[in-house]
């Protein structure tokens, strides 16, 4: 049977696949950030040749989008030596790499959804070492080497913006939240489930997006969020952007385009309403688990 390695094992996506992996009886290793630093090229080298993976997943990455600005080459170290590393070490192994990516490759100023092989334009150091990862596989792993984009990710297993405005809702009478940037909210183990099904395919190495199908804003993600705690969406407030100020600037369209999965046979991820009612008993358990979290 296919043996797994997950790095960044302990995070939101992270938790999600291992868990997913364990569930199909499938044998897989889980590194966290304690158990593997993948900027060590050594240690890297040392964990495949150890663990034997026919399958890496590298879901370790540097994901404060903001802190990077000002820390671009710390978070380059992480995102694209760090996935550099990785695709050496398959290399030498002969194993498949799955390489998670993000949204933030593209400019989000689309009128379109994104398809996958349109070209990068990253406005932000984060988006910048992400995209120089996603290189680095493909150019070290023509034939082994798989990205994954994902975007807009939630889940039980770390801070997200559900946990967030189910926590706020709670708290505060109203709630402003951002009425002018467009994605696509997905759930983290639609997305581990992708990758699983992905590598159980005969698909070809490349580049696909792993995200929800529709669209919709971060209000309009609130007041679904609202309607499913069944508190009354008006309670929502809609703000522009220009509302908050960020180091880093966020995409206005993060909608990205699913073509890719048709060659592989893998229907899409589904749309982004009914995997957020699937997901929410569990978003509800840990955000009680943690009512701090944010």
């Amino acid at each position: 049977m296919t043996r797994w390695l997950v790095t960044g094992a302990a995070g939101l996506l992270g938790t999600d696949l291992v868990a997913a992996l364990e569930r199909g009886g499938r044998p897989v290793t889980g590194l966290g950030r304690s158990g593997l630093d993948v900027t060590d090229a050594d240690a890297v080298a040392a964990a495949v040749a150890r663990y034997r993976p026919a399958v890496v997943v590298n879901c370790a990455a540097w994901t404060a989008v903001d802190d990077a600005e000002a820390a671009e080459e710390q978070a380059l170290a992480v995102n694209a030596a760090g996935a550099a590393n990785l695709a050496a070490a398959c290399d030498q192994a002969g194993a498949r790499l799955v390489q998670v990516s993000t949204d933030y490759v593209f400019a989000g100023t689309s009128a379109r959804p994104y398809a996958e092989y349109d070209a990068p334009a990253p406005r932000t150091a984060y988006g910048r070492t992400k995209l120089a990862g996603e290189r680095a596989v493909l150019h070290r792993l023509p034939r082994a080497g798989y990205i994954v984009r994902t975007a807009w990710l939630y889940g039980a297993h770390g801070p997200c913006f559900p946990r967030t405005m189910i926590a706020r809702e709670g708290q505060q009478r109203t709630v402003d939240v951002v009425d002018d940037q467009y994605g696509q909210p997905t759930w983290a183990a639609d997305v581990a489930g992708q990758i699983i099904a992905l590598a159980d395919s005969a698909a070809e190495p490349g580049i696909y997006h792993a995200t929800s199908s529709g669209q919709t804003t971060w209000f309009g993600l609130a007041r679904e969020i609202f309607r499913l705690l069944g508190a009354d969406p008006d309670r929502v407030r809609p703000i522009p952007s220009g509302a908050l100020s960020r180091p880093a600037p966020r995409p206005a369209y993060s909608v990205l385009g699913h073509s890719g999965w048709e060659s592989s046979r893998v229907p899409p991820i589904g749309d982004w309403r009914a995997a957020l009612a699937r997901a929410f008993p569990d978003l509800l358990a840990a955000q009680r688990k943690a009512p701090a979290a944010r």
